[in-house]
């Protein structure tokens, strides 16, 4: 029988068979996902380092940046439109979270699953931490697992239905991802060779998968154009991360360790088993080579644990249905309603220590007390970053404050002086704060090199002094006729490296147009 028509009376038995979809089931667990996001990442801490930046990304909308893809730009700017609030910037990875969910199910259901896999996919995707940390904040992680899990869906539907036109909905879906974060280009390598190494490659024989791969192509065009543009700034800032060592690096234990301990122990069996039964069955094994490309390529490329978390919504489902098939050949079991409301339970209770380890519910020192307590914290991913609490919140606090010290320096200066002064962040999360919060104050706009910053610049500043954060006195003699300490920012909660002093640099030796290539940083 022809391979076509082989899938087509497949999926006719799987469509007669198909168990209902659970669409009040997925409504709770949406919105379950909200209500914590609502009680904890919307009212909770401040801005996050990375969230500033993107504001300024949103100023500026443009069809690349340095260190991100363009998309991240437009979400922050939905969340200016909404008055650029904490609540408007956190709702956004909020819903998208909450989208993830259902989706999640939704695959669960694709791959055979009834009501109680697709509760279970969802539950698991609720509770995990590496889900639920990533929603805490606006990024571009919050929406990159929406993306891919969207192909993988489409990828099941072909699979399920052998109709090759669904390829050109993977392209869409593709291409947006792309236009979100880099990293799906390694999605994109993983499924090519999931493809190739199973029966799916008869695929490539077809119109339709190259045409969706064009349609990929052209929605992710104006950003290659733009990296071409400006001399492919984005390798360069992968190559200067690469070479100063930023980021943990961890050996094979160390790293399958992180993907277990931050997806959760007790999520370890669902997932596994959904590997495994990928494996087991011919029709999804290309899901299974999907993980296990996907997992290696990162391993190589030495990537933080959390490049990987988008992957695991499908293994989660799939697990999820694995077990079910496993009660179900087992029928006092499968007919117990308490042992699966106890697995629920289960789950739920073992999750939350660990969940709190990721969502600000509590306050910075009830958390310090709490993971001291329990001797566990986050994994650090990035080597410079210290401070009491992990980076995700650290990265919270103090920006404001700085901002103020910030302006109390600059309108102590007598009024001749303070108009020949500008101010110089050194980052691009002090840049963001000052631009957020310095309208407030009465501030100038501040001035930055950092990332995407140095190509807003260099601006039309005819003054001769600045007010720096972070400069050390080397630099201060290099670049300045003389220096003052005008204050010194620290914020118990903050990180490290932005406790240190405010100063007045007198009479630059240089205009900043002279300077600007040399103070460009990209890392």
């Amino acid at each position: 029988m022809p391979v076509s028509a082989q899938a087509g009376s497949c999926a006719e038995v799987q469509r007669a068979a198909a168990p209902p979809f659970a669409a009040g089931m997925v409504a709770i667990m949406v919105g379950l996902k909200l209500a914590i996001h609502l009680l904890t990442s919307v009212h909770r801490y401040g801005y996050f380092r990375d969230e500033l930046y993107f504001l300024d990304c949103a100023r500026h909308l443009d069809w690349g940046y340095v260190d991100t893809a363009p998309l991240i730009a437009v979400y922050a700017k939905l969340a200016l439109m909404m008055g650029g609030s904490l609540p408007a910037l956190r709702i956004l990875p909020a819903l998208a979270g909450a989208a993830l969910i259902a989706l999640s199910m939704f695959i669960a259901w694709q791959l055979g699953g009834g009501r109680f896999a697709q509760a279970l996919a969802g539950v698991c995707a609720l509770v995990s931490p590496a889900i639920l940390g990533v929603d805490v904040i606006l990024s571009m992680n919050a929406f990159e697992p929406l993306f891919w899990m969207g192909a993988i869906s489409v990828l099941i539907a072909v699979l399920k239905t052998g109709n090759s036109r669904l390829w050109l909905w993977f392209g869409v879906l593709a291409g947006l991802s792309l236009e979100n974060k880099h990293s799906t280009l390694f999605f994109g390598f993983a499924v090519l060779a999931g493809v190739l190494l199973t029966p799916l490659r008869r695929e490539l024989l077809k119109p339709w998968i190259w045409l969706g791969a064009l349609i990929a192509l052209l929605i992710f065009l104006p950003n290659v154009i733009w990296q071409v543009r400006h001399h492919y700034p984005t390798l360069e800032d992968l190559e200067n991360v690469r070479h100063s060592g930023k980021n943990v690096v961890l050996g094979v234990k160390a790293f399958v360790g992180a993907q277990i301990l931050t997806l959760h122990p007790i999520l370890f069996p669902v997932w596994i088993a959904g590997l495994v039964s990928f494996f087991r069955h011919r029709k999804t094994r290309v899901l299974g080579w999907i993980f296990a490309v996907f997992f290696v390529t990162m391993f190589i490329a030495k990537a933080k644990d959390y490049y990987l978390f988008p992957i695991y919504p499908m293994l989660l489902a799939g697990g999820a249905v694995a077990v079910e098939r496993w009660f179900a050949r087992r029928p006092a079991l499968d007919r117990s309603m308490a042992l699966k409301a106890a697995i629920f339970a289960v789950i739920i209770l073992l999750a939350i220590p660990i969940d709190l380890l990721v969502l600000p519910a509590l306050s910075p020192a009830q958390y310090v007390a709490y993971t001291q307590a329990l001797h566990l914290a986050p994994p650090k991913t990035e080597v410079g970053h210290e401070g009491p609490l992990p980076q995700l919140f650290g990265d919270q606090f103090g920006w404001e404050e700085m901002v103020k010290q910030v302006a109390d320096a600059y309108w102590s200066l007598p009024p001749e002086e303070r108009a020949r002064t500008g101010i110089f962040a050194t980052n691009y999360g002090e840049a963001g704060a000052l631009h957020l919060f310095g309208p407030r104050y009465g501030l100038p706009w501040a001035i930055s090199t950092h990332q995407n910053h140095f190509f807003w610049g260099p601006p039309d500043f005819k003054g001769d002094n600045l007010i720096v954060l972070q400069w050390g006195p080397r630099r201060l003699d290099r670049y300045c006729q003389s220096g003052e300490m005008l204050a010194e920012h620290y914020h118990p909660y903050g990180m490290e490296e932005e406790n240190g002093p405010i100063y007045l640099c007198r009479g630059l030796k240089h205009p900043l147009s002279e300077v600007w290539p040399q103070w460009k940083l990209w890392n």
